[in-house]
């Protein structure tokens, strides 16, 4: 049997216009069924596509979540807009004279809407391959997937996940063809052609745009995972390749820095790198405050809640601690643990996710380095080797990709940082909430609770003010009545040394050892409680006032200022029997004034030694620490005032400034040894 369309085009072969029209009706016909074939398949990809994501990814929950992701990539995304796509398609069914028209002006709307879903899905297809064969190692795993494969889609055969992964790539890149195929049977002169013409060539650009983003993220790749290495590591990867490259990039940034090569000016690319460092700064800044913060809430959950120490059966105080303690077993473990999973969490892996721009951003300025020198030598000679094509090419990706990708990565990382910020205050908000509710019970009982805020303001700052009085009143009488002084016996013989001690340094500088010190240190002193030694520096050599450079009659050292205290000397007998003789008539005579007490100057020029020091010259004397030391001039000849004349032990030369002290030697009191 034939066709009645094959007659109806043969009965017209007879004369020229015949042959005209069959082969225009020929053409309408292959064109049909050119749009058939795209619609057709539209569908039955759609429908794959659809169990994919429905029943295939369901069934496979015994993979990770995020293998799942990396396999299934934003096939969400794909079957949304194919979806819009083939309702479209099929609606141009009932406009058959201008369906070709409306198919290409169709595939011109949903140019960048393709683009866009086909090229995330592509770039993660060679990751999602990876995983395939990784399964593919794995018998009992690679059974069960091909299981459920085969329950839902017999077709796929053996190749199983391969089969259905790379099916949009099949069909994006089928799409140009398909169209193409409609333009072939569409007249030239037909009002459809230049829109079929426009729409082949916008979805070949689609092919195109995607392969080049997909060969950017493959060598964005290479770049943007950081390694942890050690020293031994990264000198191993040192070769004579590297070492080249690496000097030849230096010297193209100090030719820029010196200005004898132009420097190229990317000023788009200078704003989305200011605005990226500046979100990295926020990033890490956040991070820090909210682990201090983490650390002062272990630091404060550590100490146990408050027990009441009175036998009271009720009332205010075993209120508060009820309220203490709920508030420290309760709300604060809570809100740590809502601030750890809400704020800190998401903060580490935004701070993660900043790791690979960071790398790739320097990484930039080194391939930047290579084609601004390709560039040079490009122009000098007029061609470059493969290898610098290359380099070239991976500069040009790179760069490409940040300047497309970075805007958008900002934006979701300050919409990221925004919503860790916003849920951190609703955090504090939330917890300053629950402990006043907690609270509410005990802010009953308050006296002076019906006050107005500036009322109780008001009503505090007298009571503050009035509790300050009371305080200086107390502080300024407790002055005028000092206790008696105590003195501690001093240990056997040690009157001896006490008599050496006030002869070098006077009684202001005399302390007693009020426990035993046991040192830990090089130049920390062992002392028994009751021993006398004189304070030669109120501080160490790292500024802390908390230990103290001492001489404890011959050996110079460090002690704990905290069990020194100031030593009164106690007058002899003789001192006493002579202050009791009698003086005479005392109502008669004026008492002679009492002379004041001359205080010791010190002396300029001595100073003790706080580190000890080597000698490397003739010119130098070495020191040794808590050596007293004479200072002739206080710099050097050149002035340098970093280096200072001393005379040790009877030898003159230099030493560092930096590694003396004062230490005032006050003028003899006039007390001798005992005979």
């Amino acid at each position: 049997m034939t066709d009645p369309g094959d007659d109806e085009l043969s009965s017209r072969t007879g004369s020229p216009d015949g042959e005209g029209l069959v082969s225009e009706d020929r053409s309408s016909l292959h064109q049909r069924l050119a749009v058939r074939e795209l619609i057709d398949t539209e569908v039955s990809y759609l429908h794959v596509l659809q169990l994919c994501a429905s029943d295939i990814r369901s069934r496979l929950q015994q993979l990770p979540r995020e293998d799942l992701d990396i396999l299934f990539s934003n096939i969400d995304d794909i079957i949304e807009v194919n979806s819009r796509l083939l309702r479209h398609l099929q609606d141009t069914a009932s406009r058959e004279e201008d369906q070709a028209q409306l198919i290409g002006d169709l595939f011109l709307e949903f140019q960048e809407e393709l683009e866009q879903v086909y090229k995330v899905y592509c770039a993660s297809y060679e990751q999602a391959l990876l995983l395939v064969e990784t399964y593919r190692k794995e018998p009992g795993l690679q059974r069960e997937i091909q299981g459920v494969i085969a329950a839902v889609l017999p077709q796929a055969g053996p190749s199983g996940l391969g089969f259905l992964l790379v099916n949009p790539l099949q069909r994006v890149t089928k799409y140009p063809l398909l169209l193409q195929k409609i333009l072939e049977n569409t007249l030239p002169d037909a009002s459809a052609y230049p829109v079929l013409q426009r729409a082949t060539s916008a979805l070949q650009d689609v092919v195109t745009n995607i392969n080049e983003y997909k060969r950017r993220k493959e060598v964005a790749s290479r770049y943007t995972k950081v390694e942890q290495l050690s020293l031994r590591e990264r000198l191993a990867r040192i070769n004579p390749h590297t070492l080249s490259k690496k000097t030849t990039r230096l010297s193209q940034l100090l030719k820029q820095e010196a200005g004898l090569v132009p420097k190229t000016e990317d000023k788009e690319f200078d704003d989305l790198e200011e605005k990226f460092q500046w979100v990295s700064l926020c990033v890490t800044e956040l991070k820090s405050n909210v682990a201090a913060h983490l650390d002062g809430l272990e630091v404060f959950l550590r100490f146990q809640p408050p027990e009441p120490g009175l036998d009271i059966p009720g009332g205010p105080a075993v209120q508060y601690c009820d309220l203490a303690r709920d508030l420290q077993l309760q709300a604060f473990p809570q809100f740590k643990q809502r601030l750890e999973g809400l704020v800190w969490q998401p903060l580490c892996s935004l701070a993660r996710a900043l790791a690979g721009p960071q790398n790739l951003i320097r990484k930039r300025l080194d391939k930047l380095l290579d084609f601004e020198r390709v560039e040079e030598k490009l122009l000098e000679v007029g061609s470059v080797t493969y290898e610098e094509e290359a380099a070239r090419h991976t500069y040009q990706a790179l760069n490409s990709l940040l300047l497309a990708e970075l805007p958008q990565f900002n934006r979701l990382a300050m919409q990221w940082l925004r919503q860790i910020l916003c849920t951190f205050v609703t955090l504090q908000r939330d917890l300053a909430k629950q402990v006043l509710q907690r609270a509410e019970g005990s802010l009953a009982q308050l006296p002076h609770r019906h006050l107005s805020e500036p009322a109780f303001r008001g009503l505090v700052e007298d009571a503050l003010d009035q509790a300050s009085h009371q305080l200086r009143s107390f502080q300024e009488n407790f002055e005028k009545v000092l206790p008696p002084p105590t003195t501690q016996l001093l240990l056997p013989g040690a009157e001896r040394q006490v008599q050496a001690l006030l002869s070098a340094y006077g009684p202001g500088k005399l302390y007693q050892v009020t426990g035993n010190i046991s040192g830990t240190g090089t130049l920390d002193l062992t002392l028994p409680r009751g021993h006398i030694v004189a304070l030669l520096h109120n501080k160490d050599t790292r500024g802390n006032s908390s230990r103290w450079l001492v001489d404890a009659g011959g050996r110079r050292g460090y002690v704990p200022a905290g069990k020194l205290e100031l030593y009164r000397v106690v007058p002899s007998e003789e001192d006493l029997r002579g202050q009791a003789k009698p003086c005479g008539d005392s109502r008669h005579r004026t008492p002679e004034p009492t002379p004041a007490a001359v205080p010791s100057v010190p002396a300029v020029t001595q100073v003790v030694a706080v580190y000890p020091f080597a000698a490397r010259s003739s010119r130098e004397v070495s020191l040794q620490a808590g050596q007293q030391v004479t200072v002739l001039e206080a710099q050097d000849k050149k002035g340098n005032p970093e280096w200072s004349l001393v005379e040790v032990n009877g030898q003159s030369g230099y030493v560092p400034s930096s590694f003396l002290a004062r230490a005032p030697s006050p003028a003899p009191w006039g007390w001798g040894l005992p005979p």
